[in-house]
């Protein structure tokens, strides 16, 4: 059985009930995620075996963040304790026309803040076919380029198969550093996943006759910009997300593979979101699930925007869905009726 290794930054994730906002709150619900502990908790659910890598506080919020892991079976032998605090973010769930809302309380976390040589990528990736990361990490520090960095360079020699997803975050990092900082990474990957607007935000590639900020997003728009970014880089396979956005309850949500200079889209499925937050990581994890057991390129897309469909239907980051409920949605039973 193959081993993914996913190496990022787990949290605490802390909410108000239901659609209320952070200033009407008297409680906040708790949970634990990150963008690479989704992916692992995805492969994990799929009967993949996923190896996550991290740092997280000697005390009980880091207790509590390493076992809301293991108890989805997810390796945390490489999930290291030491550092002063873990990262928290707040999410407010937006409804109609008013859009959900992330703030960060990051800095200076456990793994920010962690000597990159506390990693020891030989053993790490002992056993391991595959690595998986995504722009959040190296957006962290200083520290998290050269971990992430000397990660690639072992992991490329080591033969795995790296994938990337770029998740762009604005709040961490500019468009400037993020770019001159992922054009000397993204050269080691082989799969490279993106949504609707990375692949501009951070490399100026533009999807023509789209308007992801309106909501305009078309598949064949796509094309040009996975083309481009496997001519520039290298990788040989990209998948881009296509979120068309209604408004903050209701997304029209599709998907494109480039493989082997063709284009495979999916279908296109209407979204009335529970929880959209995690759906990007949800996505990884089915296509990298769908990778490594040779699904065709056809139905690799189909099953990870199948599976990040479902995600979304799901409160918190962590997809919980089997890979029968994925292909029975692959399938065309769409309507939600009870399964009895």
């Amino acid at each position: 059985m193959a081993t993914v290794v996913c190496f990022g930054e787990i949290m605490l994730r802390l909410n108000p009930e239901g659609y209320l906002r952070l200033n009407q709150a008297q409680r906040l619900m708790v949970s634990y995620a990150g963008g690479e502990a989704n992916v692992a908790v995805s492969l994990a659910n799929y009967g993949d075996t996923a190896r996550f890598i991290s740092v997280v506080p000697d005390n009980k919020l880091g207790e509590s963040a390493r076992n809301s892991l293991r108890q989805f079976g997810v390796d945390t032998t490489h999930l290291y304790m030491g550092g002063e605090r873990l990262g928290i973010y707040f999410v407010e769930k937006g409804a109609s026309q008013r859009p959900s809302t992330v703030i960060y309380d990051r800095k200076h976390s456990s793994i920010a803040t962690a000597d990159p040589k506390r990693f020891d990528w030989e053993a790490i990736f002992e056993d391991a076919s595959w690595f998986h990361w995504t722009g959040i990490t190296p957006a962290l520090s200083e520290h998290m380029v050269e971990a992430t960095r000397n990660a690639c360079e072992v992991a490329k020699r080591k033969g795995l198969t790296i994938s990337c997803d770029l998740n762009y975050r604005r709040k961490l990092w500019s468009t400037e550093e993020a770019r001159k900082t992922m054009e000397t990474l993204v050269p080691y990957v082989d799969v490279l996943i993106s949504n609707e607007e990375d692949a501009y935000d951070i490399f100026g590639i533009e999807a023509k006759g789209s308007d992801a900020a309106r909501g305009q997003v078309a598949g064949s728009s796509y094309e040009s910009v996975a083309r481009q970014l496997h001519e520039r880089f290298g990788c040989s396979v990209v998948a881009i997300t296509l979120r068309g956005s209604k408004s903050a309850n209701d997304n029209d949500w599709a998907g494109l593979l480039y493989k082997e200079g063709k284009v495979y889209l999916s279908k296109e499925y209407l979204i009335h979101l529970v929880d959209r937050v995690g759906g990007g990581d949800s996505f990884g994890g089915a296509l990298i699930h769908a990778l490594i057991n040779r699904f065709t390129p056809q139905e690799s897309i189909d099953f990870a925007v199948a599976a990040s469909c479902l995600k979304q239907t799901i409160e918190y980051d962590f997809n919980q869905v089997s890979e029968a409920e994925v292909r029975r949605l692959m399938g065309g039973n769409a309507s939600g009726r009870v399964q009895r």
